[in-house]
């Protein structure tokens, strides 16, 4: 019976060692159902538009966001609101060095460093994007609603462009400019659908072994 006893105690203690660290659930952006609207304003009306999404992930921790990064792909930002040849001319223009740069720069990141939860699924974000490879940090509002197998997530907020150096038109840096004049905010419209990646295996750590070890020894001298 004493071994038995000693036995059973060994072995809960054994199990006892081991410890599963808590797994990430890891959302993979469906670019094909994802959606990023851009909008940009000057005196005289406004243009808007859409670019399109290469991938993204969002990582996720119970109700904490932890982690982001979504990138666009510029090259392939297109004009809606108006259609011929002044749709390609403007088109031309924002793909151009006085915009976007597209041929030098043919990605934009978004990458996330804090999410704070509001209420329900209302989240303050803080993160840093990069446009035409200057990196500024933007503030936003976001609406994050996620199961086990998919995410949505909703935001819309402002862009200063000149913080990345998109200084065409601006009233900031330019005198005279009359109804030529271009914001220097655009807004974006970003409408996220993801789906949750395959679950990696378990890790398991194994903690104080040596002193169940020590423990089993002990109690077998006596």
């Amino acid at each position: 019976m004493k071994k038995v006893f000693l036995f059973a105690s060994f072995a809960a203690l054994f199990l006892m060692s081991f410890t599963t660290s808590p797994k990430p659930t890891v959302y993979n952006v469906d670019a094909t159902k994802s959606t990023f609207k851009w909008t940009g304003k000057k005196v005289t009306g406004s243009h808007w538009g859409y670019i399109k999404f290469t991938n993204g992930q969002l990582t996720t921790e119970g109700n904490n966001i932890i982690g982001g990064t979504f990138t666009v792909d510029m090259t392939s930002i297109d004009v809606q609101d108006i259609k011929g040849e002044y749709a390609g001319k403007l088109l031309g223009h924002l793909k151009s060095d006085d915009f976007f740069g597209v041929d030098k720069f043919a990605a934009s990141t978004l990458v996330i460093k804090k999410a704070t939860v509001k209420e329900g699924n209302n989240y303050d974000v803080v993160a840093d994007l990069t446009i035409k490879g200057v990196t500024s940090e933007v503030t936003f509002p976001a609406v994050i609603t996620k199961d086990a197998k998919s995410m949505t997530a909703q935001a819309a907020f402002k862009i200063n462009r000149t913080k990345y150096g998109i200084k065409y038109g601006s009233g900031s840096f330019f005198d005279n400019l009359g109804d030529k004049a271009i914001s220097d905010d655009f807004e974006v419209e970003v409408n996220i659908a993801a789906v949750a990646a395959a679950p990696a295996p378990a890790v398991k750590k194994v903690t104080k072994k040596s002193n169940v070890k020590k423990k089993a020894a002990a109690t077998s001298s006596k």
